[in-house]
């Protein structure tokens, strides 16, 4: 599904032809699938309304107005059968119901980054909230929005709260001010408490592997700490060095090359498109001799948001890779081979990392730098796909499909479908 001002259209995901055509009642500013991917949401944040459309009946929609009070964030619930919408000033989140056109209200909600988490299995929700100048975190069971556990975070100010896959535990990180990670139970023990350092900024980014064996947090300090989930203690340290000296890490460069071309020997005029194709830079990857020197970038200590730090990370699905970003050094995606705990692989790009992302299926991961081209990485190696047509498609960020057969790729104002053809293992 896509959004052209106040349409909504969507395509079929194998050919691009168009389904259905929705007009909504204003720009749409937000819009999501449910999970059952029978209906849609579309956010109208200006207008504080969600609109949503049936697939199966195009005939059937339902508006949502929450008038004076105003909405500033709208998602689905697991089952794809609740709207959580959250109000102006966070004064409250309201929980609607498709089925029953019932109402619940949950209040005192907190601004942070991420202060909805769902289990994975759909059955809870935990909701960060803030009362009396202090942090608490609500539990709540999804079939009936029930409270099923209400506790205080030992936070200054709490930033995000995210479960692990497995549902059992509930990871929560304070401010940047101060480093603290909790780790709750699902009846709100506090298992664990973890604090690597104290005077400087703190946690900058946090990842769950897949097997929920492994919490990876990124920090200011350049470095990645991994926690067990038995003890909870740090098993590793993961550094972001300016320069790699280990022999046994491969570091693949991407370098451009201009093709040479002959006009003078063509037989015919060359149209529009071939000539974009013909004279347009290639990329390829290169494979550097250890010791490298990676483009290092010192970060203005006056301003506000630094690039410093670790601001991206994320697990392969097979729990056997952890790809990073420092953003210090913001040319360059770190994957490390949890089996070992080592480096493993440094891609050196040309320009800035916009966006990673493992495919779902298998040990892949797609990078988009913001160009025309998309990056992948396997095990077996590294190859670069250029974005066929005319004019410049910057891809800003990319999204696989469940399958992991096809990729979406996203610019500012138009969007792609890169197949990819599955080998059988």
């Amino acid at each position: 599904a896509s959004c052209i001002q106040h349409r909504l259209v969507v395509r079929d995901a194998s050919s691009l032809q168009i389904l259905q055509l929705y007009t909504c009642l204003d720009q749409i500013q937000y819009l999501e699938w449910s999970s059952d991917s029978l209906f849609i949401l579309c956010a109208m944040y200006k207008r504080g309304i969600v609109q949503v459309w049936s697939l199966e009946q195009p005939d059937w929609h339902c508006k949502i107005d929450e008038g004076s009070v105003g909405l500033v964030a709208s998602c689905w619930s697991p089952d794809g059968r609740h709207i959580l919408n959250t109000t102006e000033f966070h004064l409250r989140i309201t929980v609607w119901s498709l089925c029953t056109k019932s109402v619940s209200y949950i209040k005192y909600p907190k601004a942070c980054q991420q202060g909805v988490a769902f289990t994975k299995d759909g059955r809870y929700m935990a909701v960060a909230e803030r009362r009396d100048c202090k942090d608490f975190i609500s539990i709540f069971v999804c079939k009936n929005w029930q409270l099923l556990r209400h506790f205080d975070t030992e936070t200054q100010d709490l930033f995000g709260i995210e479960w692990a896959p497995n549902g059992c535990v509930l990871a929560a990180w304070d401010t940047c001010l101060e480093y603290k990670v909790l780790l709750y139970s699902l009846d709100g023990r506090l298992l664990s408490s973890y604090s690597a350092y104290e005077w400087p900024l703190g946690v900058k980014s946090i990842a769950w592997s897949p097997s929920s064996q492994f919490l990876a947090i990124g920090s200011f300090d350049e470095k990645v700490r991994i926690l067990n989930h038995v003890t909870w203690k740090k098993i590793t340290e993961l550094d972001h060095p300016a320069t790699i000296t280990n022999k046994k890490t491969i570091v693949y460069k991407e370098v451009e090359k201009s093709p040479t071309v002959d006009t003078e020997r063509l037989s015919f005029l060359p149209t529009r498109a071939l000539t974009s194709s013909l004279f347009s830079t290639q990329s390829k990857y290169d494979i550097s001799q250890v010791p490298v020197s990676l483009q290092y970038i010192k970060p203005v200590a006056d301003r506000a948001n630094p690039k410093v730090g670790v601001g991206m990370l994320a697990f392969s699905a097979d729990n056997c890779f952890l790809a990073t970003k420092n953003d210090n050094i913001p040319n360059a995606v770190w994957i490390w081979d949890i089996r070992k705990l080592k480096l493993s692989v440094v891609l050196e790009q040309l320009c800035t990392i916009q966006y990673f992302q493992w495919d779902p299926c298998q040990p892949r991961l797609a990078v988009c730098t913001g160009g025309s081209r998309v990056y992948l990485w396997s095990p077996a190696g590294c190859i670069v796909v250029q974005v066929p047509g005319e004019g410049d498609f910057q891809i800003m960020s990319l999204s696989w499909h469940s399958s992991g057969d096809s990729m979406l790729l996203l610019s500012k104002d138009h969007f792609c479908v890169c197949y990819l053809e599955r080998e059988e293992v």
